[in-house]
């Protein structure tokens, strides 16, 4: 028999990578699509050394519109699995960013989500099977210290939550996962300082990676790892979003982010 195949965003690092791993451990087959070919081929070849995936490279830069054109036909060609990964935020302040990189965040974090996911809906349906994971933040589902970043992340929370309703029933889920500080090459990349972060926040990939996957067995939509976070969004529900956006001020100091 075939095996499934998986396509993931955003693999040659961090939370990507993780699925990546697990999907092959999984007995999946693999699509990789990010910018940087020398790492995604690297990743090909110790996934299919070590669990026997086939593994198809895709280098694309998900912020051009030809290039996610590209993934989507790859998509539209029908994979079992569509985790949306590719992602990133930037340091600064929102009123002097460069307006041409935050478009480029947006394109990236919400406007890929919907062009690959659209694409990869048609054939999951028409096998009245399949999985997408979008990769959000627990900064989607709080007032984060980030205004562009934040509300892409919230944007792709009611993305996912709307096709999950409309998808009930289908043998189609698509779930919105929300991880909060993740020891990944994240923030670096996008130059935040994350001196003095409280050593309880911090997830580790695999663990972040596990608790996901069997979220979406049990259904879930709306996915927060790590016991820290499912109380702070909790928590965060229940006070007045005046007392919410004091307490983001006070974790987010120092680390400026758009």
């Amino acid at each position: 028999m075939s095996r499934p195949v998986a396509l993931i965003t955003g693999p040659t690092s961090g939370l990507g990578a993780g699925f990546a791993r697990r999907y092959a451990i999984d007995g999946y087959d693999l699509v990789l699509v990010a910018r940087d070919v020398d790492r995604l081929e690297s990743l090909a070849a110790e996934l299919h050394d070590e669990a026997g995936a086939t593994v198809e490279v895709l280098p694309a830069d998900l912020a051009i519109e030809a290039d996610r054109a590209r993934v989507g036909e790859r998509l539209a060609a029908g994979v079992r699995v569509l985790v949306n990964n590719a992602g990133f935020g930037t340091s600064g302040e929102f009123w002097t960013a460069d307006l041409a990189a935050l478009q480029k965040q947006l394109d990236v974090n919400v406007t890929a989500v919907m062009a690959l996911t659209h694409a990869a809906l048609p054939s999951m349906l028409a096998a009245g099977e399949g999985t997408v994971i979008n990769v959000a933040s627990v900064a989607g589902l709080l007032p984060g210290r980030g205004s562009t970043y934040s509300a892409s992340k919230a944007w792709v929370i009611a993305f996912s939550e709307g096709l999950a309703n409309g998808l009930d029933g289908t043998g189609v889920g698509v779930h919105a996962l929300c991880p909060g500080f993740v020891r990944t090459e994240f923030h670096e990349r996008a130059g935040i300082d994350m001196a003095g972060t409280p050593g309880f926040l911090w997830l580790e990939v695999g663990d972040v990676v596990r608790d996901t996957l069997a979220d979406v067995a049990k259904g879930h939509v709306v996915i927060v790892p790590g016991l820290q976070y499912k109380a702070l969004t909790t928590g965060g529900r229940l006070v007045p979003r005046t007392l919410v956006r004091a307490a983001t001020k006070v974790v987010g100091r120092g680390r400026g982010r758009t």
